[in-house]
């Protein structure tokens, strides 16, 4: 049986909140996916190009404008380019107030997305199928995508190396995200490759030992 192609994950952090944001592909293929899209995402489309990728679908982690700033400049480059997001926060594209960007003094708004995600649901995009983890606290729709194959999961703004996500926001709750952490991300194997909305990337079993904030 042959192995399974490389997953190649392109990382950048974007605009002035830093926001991790990655474009994924296996190796040897054409097709990527991307995650996020914060402000500057003009350098999204350049990394795709320049890697000769054609993308298919943009997964929003979450609704915050960090990680939606970059949207409509992304669509811009890639017109059929389809944006997903949990069903909970489509309608934070379209809003300011909910997306926290009129608090911010910079309103932002984004296309409707094309796709609403459920807990459960299983994205045929590369490297998968990617599993929808609803993984609410740091807002109502935070979803994070887990491929068992790679062992790899984005994990947007619910689990930093050695920290959590932000409870002090619209729609936040702490004990949400601890049972999110506890219950869904703490059960993925141990040797998970954890990528996080901002900041380096971690692991499961170091985030299950170490991490300060929510323990096992």
């Amino acid at each position: 049986m042959n192995p399974r192609p490389r997953l190649i994950i392109r990382a950048t952090p974007l605009g002035p909140f830093e926001t991790n944001c990655y474009v994924v592909s296996e190796d040897g293929a054409d097709e990527c996916f991307i995650v996020d899209a914060g402000f500057g995402a003009s350098r999204l489309a350049e990394i795709v190009r320049e890697s000769k990728l054609r993308p298919v679908a943009l997964v929003l982690t979450h609704a915050h404008l960090d990680h939606i700033g970059g949207v409509r400049s992304l669509r811009e480059s890639f017109p059929q380019l389809p944006i997903w997001i949990h069903e909970k926060e489509k309608e934070w594209l379209l809003d300011p107030v909910l997306n926290l960007s009129a608090a911010a003094g910079m309103p932002v708004t984004a296309p409707p997305c094309d796709r609403v995600l459920h807990e459960g649901d299983e994205l045929d995009l590369p490297g998968g199928p990617w599993k929808v983890l609803h993984t609410p606290g740091h807002s109502p729709g935070s979803v994070t995508l887990f491929s068992a194959a790679h062992g790899t999961a984005f994990v947007g703004d619910a689990l930093f190396a050695g920290s959590i996500g932000r409870t002090d926001f619209p729609g936040c709750s702490f004990e949400e995200l601890q049972k999110s952490i506890r219950g869904k991300l703490y059960t993925l194997p141990f040797e998970t490759r954890c990528y996080p909305g901002h900041g380096p990337e971690t692991q499961i079993g170091r985030e299950r030992k170490t991490n300060p904030f929510v323990r096992p």
